[in-house]
Formats: C-alpha cells, structure tokens, sequence
C-alpha cells in the first residue's frame, strides 16, 4: 500500500511549488501549469489509477502543505484554494480525456474484430487470441443469432445499449459478445447455452418493437462462427421470402428449403407446371395460392383455414375445387397434396406470381 502511494505520489510532481507560488503572488495557474496537470492526468489514467483516490491524494497534500500557503492570511486562503480548484480540475480533464481516448481505441478494436471475425479475415491463430479479449474462446463451437429490427442500429444505439445491458445483468460474465453489423443487432454465445440466445432474440423482440430473430446453428472454430452467422442471415431473407409470422426463426428448422431450392430451374418447373393454371383463374393466381397456403397451414383442416381466410367453409371448399380443376391435383388427395404443397413453397421461394420464372 506504501509502495503503491508512493507511485501514486509522482502525479504531484510541482504540485506543491504551484501552491506555493500561487499563496504569495494570487496569480493563476499558467498554461504550462495547467498543461502539465492534464498530462500528469493522462498518465494516472493510462497507468490505471483511480481518479477518486487521486484527487483524495491532491486534497492531502494541500493540506500538508496549507501552513506553509496560508501564512498571507484569508487573502492568501482564496488564492490556494482558486488554486487547487485549478490543478484538479485540469488533472481531471487530462485523466478523462485518456479515459475516452481509451474507449474509443477499445471501441475501434472491437469494431475490428467482430468485422475480422464475421468476414472470415485475419490469420485464424492470431484472431483466435484477440478474441480471448473479448470473451470468446474460439476452440469451442458458438452459435450466432442476428436480430433486424424495423430501422438500422448501430454500437451507440439506445436499443443496443438496452439489449446488451440485459444479458450482462442476466448472465453476468458468460463469454458472450454483442454487437452490431449492416444495422442488426448480433449475438455470439457458445453453442451449448442456447438459453443465452433464446433471452438475446427475446430481449430484442422487446426492445426493437417487433423484430425477427433468426438464429443459426453451432459451430466449431473460427470459421463456425462465420458460417452460423451467415446460416443466421440466410435464414432471416427465407422466413421473409416465406412470409413466416414466427418472431423467431432457427436454421436448423428450416433445412429443408435450402434443399429444395438448391436446384432453381427443377423447382421452377415444378412450379409452373403444376401451379401455373392457376394463373388462369378469375383474378389470377394469387388468391388461390393463399388458399393452398392457408389450407396446409391449417393442417389440411377446411374450417381452420376458412377461419384464417375469413371465408365460409362453403366457399373455401369451392376454391379447392377451382384448384383441382384447374391443375388437375386434388388439395385434399394425400398423392397429391405433397406435390400441390411443395410446389407452394417453391412459389414462395422464388417469389411468383409476382416475379416471373
């Protein structure tokens, strides 16, 4: 402790001359004084001090040396105290002004990781130790969820600040990361507490005011951590494409439509040729692709998809029968249903009627 105040003591250095010079004449502080404060300042802070226990140490020593400053009487009082008002005040403007030059230095080191990290960029050995910086331990697998919100954010955006002060709070210092990339909030966790992302896609649900949270699936190394990010974006753009009212949305549950759109042209054959009569039909194609949609939703039950189309059975039941007609395929035929449904999510996916294949 002795030690550590001595060390301490060396932000004094002139400290007690300036009081002193200052008793006699009542002049103020020059600027090289004041100058030599704030860099005094800047080196406590970089040298990790506390600015409390230093500006403790400053009132200290001023009352050390108050008799030798104070024989001038009440005049002379003032005059120290202006002052050490003067002295701390630029130590203190010199201590903050490190403080958040650090910040930002922090702030750009981050910034480059998270870039490095989900871009796949740097030597894999040197990312792997910078990332023990910020919590991540690179040997293990890690999953990545990414939130879009109805506006971009970025690292000083109040939603982002509320999110991530959530999960601290939640689960203090877990070695999970947050950030932000291309206006969406991200989050970094080990593969196996997927609670941690369940309470990320929640608290940004909440605090974005309804966003979509897709999470992708863990994996290991460096390179996991790009493709589960880039798993987690790829199944943002497919539930949109898909119209998915699910708030959020895991990669692992949508495995089938990449599958089934890794073939482009035999999925928009069979498109087109099994739902391409439809277009036939009075007011096109849409309305009667809703149907289908509605109708296999609802489990191929004619009620629940009449109630989600606000249609009476009757006239749902009519639609049905438009389509079989039209296509040739019975919606309500288990031989056919299969085809009639996977060529409806193929539709989705590749975005017809409205576009053309």
């Amino acid at each position: 402790m002795t030690g550590q105040r001595e060390t301490q003591e060396t932000y004094l250095t002139g400290y007690a001359e300036i009081l002193a010079a200052v008793a006699g004449t009542g002049r103020r502080l020059t600027r090289d004084e004041l100058e030599d404060r704030r860099r005094l300042g800047e080196r406590a802070a970089e040298a990790g001090h506390s600015l409390r226990g230093l500006v403790r140490l400053h009132l200290d020593a001023t009352r050390a040396d108050w008799p030798n400053g104070a024989g001038g009487g009440p005049e002379a009082t003032r005059n120290v105290l202006a002052a050490v008002t003067q002295a701390v005040d630029a130590f203190a403007e010199g201590y903050e002004r490190a403080q958040r030059l650090a910040v930002r230095q922090e702030e750009a080191a981050r910034r480059e990781f998270i870039d490095d990290l989900l871009y796949g960029r740097s030597d894999l050995g040197r990312l792997a130790e910078r990332a023990e910086r910020f919590g991540l331990v690179l040997s293990r697998a890690h999953a990545v969820a990414v939130a879009q919100g109805p506006e971009a954010y970025d690292d000083t955006a109040p939603v982002t600040r509320l999110v991530e002060t959530a999960l601290i709070s939640r689960f203090g210092d877990r070695r999970v990361l947050t950030a932000t990339k291309n206006g969406q909030l991200i989050c970094i966790a080990p593969g196996d507490e997927d609670d941690v992302l369940a309470f990320f896609a929640k608290q940004a649900y909440a605090a974005t005011d309804g966003s979509r949270v897709a999470i992708g699936r863990p994996r290991s190394g460096a390179g996991g951590v790009v493709h589960s990010y880039e798993e987690a974006l790829s199944t943002l753009e497919l539930a949109e494409r898909l119209e998915l009212d699910e708030p959020v949305v895991r990669s692992a549950d949508l495995l089938v439509y990449p599958v089934l759109t890794r073939d482009r042209q035999a999925m928009a054959d069979l498109v087109l040729s099994v739902l391409g009569p439809l277009r036939d039909a009075r007011g096109g194609a849409e309305p009667l692709l809703r149907t289908l949609e509605a109708y296999f939703d609802a489990g191929c039950t004619a009620t629940e998809a009449a109630r989600r189309l606000t249609l009476s059975v009757r006239a749902l039941t009519y639609r049905l029968d438009r389509i079989h007609q039209l296509t040739g395929a019975n919606p309500v035929d288990p031989v056919h249903r299969y085809t009639l449904q996977t060529a409806v999510i193929g539709a989705r996916l590749l975005g017809w009627p409205g576009q053309e294949i």
